[in-house]
């Protein structure tokens, strides 16, 4: 028996990137609560034997899902936090404005979502997401560009906050949301926005 024989056969990355898709996707449309481990197996083309060989069970395989989402981009300071800031909001439009992203977030706030996931998906997705935007936002304050007293404990909730608010009142994206809000943010924050921005509707 050849050497590979005995290690046993490798795992298949496709199949690995093909059940956490389908995991993600059910996780949007059903909860933590109805997801079925038998209909991920069903849906990504492999059993659910297959599932238990690489996950012990569903909060395992949630959890690898979320963390398959990893926002792995670093917090760099801009010459221009302005427009470092409408960049971040644009870049946070994109990435919730993806089909399943504003449903997954409503399966976070469930209380029956296992702790772990939720907790992984904090660390993994909102935390870099809110450390970025500080940063832009504290760069912008040692630059003397907003008030040195501003409150950017607040100020960074409504960057997102404000998304999230319109989508549970039903109303439609308005035209240029990143650059509006952060114009709204900027001036909240004692800041002058650039000639020409606050003229966006």
């Amino acid at each position: 028996m050849d050497a590979n024989a005995r290690k046993g056969r490798a795992r298949d990355s496709a199949i690995d990137a093909r059940i956490l898709d389908v995991v993600s996707r059910h996780l949007s449309m059903y909860g933590y609560v109805g997801v079925s481990l038998a209909a991920v197996a069903e849906e990504a083309g492999t059993t659910r034997q297959a599932l238990y060989r690489r996950w012990p069970g569903k909060a395992e395989l949630a959890a690898a899902a979320v963390a398959a989402m990893e926002d792995k981009r670093q917090a760099e300071p801009a010459d221009d936090p302005f427009t470092a800031l409408v960049a971040e909001l644009t870049d946070f439009q994109q990435g919730v404005s993806r089909p399943g992203r504003l449903s997954l977030v409503g399966t976070m706030l469930q209380d029956t979502t296992d702790p772990d996931v939720l907790a992984r998906y904090r660390a993994r997705v909102i935390a870099p997401r809110r450390r970025r935007l500080l940063a832009i936002l504290e760069h912008a304050r040692r630059l003397g560009r907003i008030s040195p007293d501003a409150d950017l404990e607040v100020a960074l909730t409504m960057c997102t906050g404000a998304w999230y608010g319109r989508a549970l009142a039903g109303a439609d994206v308005p035209p240029h949301w990143p650059e509006r809000t952060a114009t709204l943010i900027w001036r909240a924050l004692g800041g002058d926005v650039p000639p020409g921005v606050s003229d966006l509707r």
